[in-house]
């Protein structure tokens, strides 16, 4: 297996690259050359660290989920607690890294797009941190679904921009951003939430989160004297799952699980599951699996989740599924609601609805699994944000 991807045009094996305007180049290749010459640049990484540390509050707990261990009565289950991060979600890892990389370049303006808002309100924390103007761009039907997080971004100073074209969620909402790009290309800095669109975005995205990965090597041998025999995530742009999965690539004995958005079912065509219902195609400056029709035109998305509710994925996700290196599966909005009430009445924690599709894939997997094993989930992040949307969506009276 290479070691060295994505290539030096930003390919992982026939997947990624930059299918850009040539306004983009210049900014893209400045971007690239500046994270080259920074990522081992010691000064750099320590400052990176320290404020992983003191800041964002890592490394994040490896926590064992005694009553859902019971309850399964099979491998031992092992909960990686990114919620537990400032700002609530993985989010906070890579806009830790890529505001360093703003300041480094003297950008004064950042940009990001959202969908469940949790990028966006990472992104305006750590642009308040350093006083820049910041602008967030989310579609309309995640504004009205996370309006939690758009008033957290707005008390921190971000202006959030409201798109209503096209399906008015994180698609949109990324489209939106990058014509911003292109149009105030000298002063800004676009902070890319996913291991999603053109190189060099996906493998810096993907480098500044695997510290989690990275951390759960030694806190596996400290918790249960070797590697975990399967880690799950949820994948939707991918960033949670790259950054957990990418340390243990090469390590073949390590099962690598990425769950998607099935939505009302992948035989409805109701759904987020590019790699378990997508062809290769170009969207969003990158080649990977995406949601697409016979004329290559994008396919609306379904999903309970705002943060999976999206068409495309990492180009490294989709190498990984064609090598079979990572194993891609997909549940249904109901089995995320039924997984969102056992983990908050057998744990005490509250997931969010992205995290809580590793969860439901816990009934088909538990089974085949044994006593000797064990499993490590990924939090990716905590449901404060998504409230609303279960109060809705249940027909709760308050």
């Amino acid at each position: 297996m290479k070691d060295n991807l994505p290539d030096k045009d930003g390919f992982f094996g026939e997947y990624g690259g930059k299918f850009v305007p040539e306004t983009l180049m210049y900014a893209l290749n400045e971007l690239e050359q500046t994270y080259k010459t920074l990522k081992d640049n010691n000064d750099f990484n320590a400052e990176f660290h320290r404020d992983l540390a003191e800041f964002v509050g890592r490394p994040s707990p490896l926590y064992f989920a005694k009553r859902l261990t019971e309850h399964y009565n099979t491998a031992s289950i092992w909960l990686k607690r990114e919620d537990l991060n400032h700002t609530g979600a993985h989010k906070i890892n890579n806009t830790v890294g890529q505001i360093l990389l703003a300041k480094y370049m003297g950008k004064k303006r950042i940009i990001a797009e959202t969908g469940a808002g949790q990028h966006g309100v990472a992104t305006a924390t750590v642009a308040a941190r350093l006083g820049l103007d910041c602008h967030i761009y989310m579609g309309s039907e995640d504004v009205r679904r996370q309006s939690l997080n758009v008033y957290r971004m707005k008390l921190l100073g971000a202006e959030v921009h409201e798109v209503n074209s096209g399906s008015a969620t994180l698609k949109d909402a990324l489209n939106e951003a990058l014509r911003d790009w292109v149009t105030n290309i000298e002063d800004t800095y676009y902070i890319i939430g996913s291991v999603t669109g053109p190189h060099p975005y996906p493998m810096i995205v993907r480098d500044f989160n695997a510290v989690v990965g990275y951390e759960l090597i030694d806190q596996s041998q400290e918790s249960f004297g070797r590697m975990p025999d399967s880690i799950i995530a949820c994948v939707g742009g991918g960033s949670n799952a790259m950054g957990i999965f990418y340390p243990f690539i090469k390590m073949d004995n390590v099962e690598l699980i990425g769950v998607e958005a099935a939505g009302k079912g992948i035989e409805t065509g109701e759904h987020a599951a590019p790699l378990n219902d997508g062809t290769p195609g170009v969207l969003h400056g990158a080649k990977s699996y995406l949601m697409q029709d016979e004329s290559g035109q994008v396919k609306g998305t379904a999903s309970i989740s705002a943060g999976l509710d999206y068409p495309g994925v990492g180009p490294e996700h989709s190498w990984l599924k064609d090598i079979k290196r990572a194993k891609y599966v997909a549940v249904s909005d109901d089995e995320v609601m039924k997984a969102f009430h056992m983990v908050n009445k057998m744990e005490g924690i509250l997931p969010a609805l992205e995290t809580a599709h590793a969860f439901a894939h816990l009934d088909e997997l538990m089974p085949k699994m044994k006593k000797d094993q064990h499993i490590v989930i990924n939090v990716s992040g905590r449901g404060d944000k998504d409230l609303n949307s279960v109060v809705e969506i249940e027909d709760i009276k308050l």
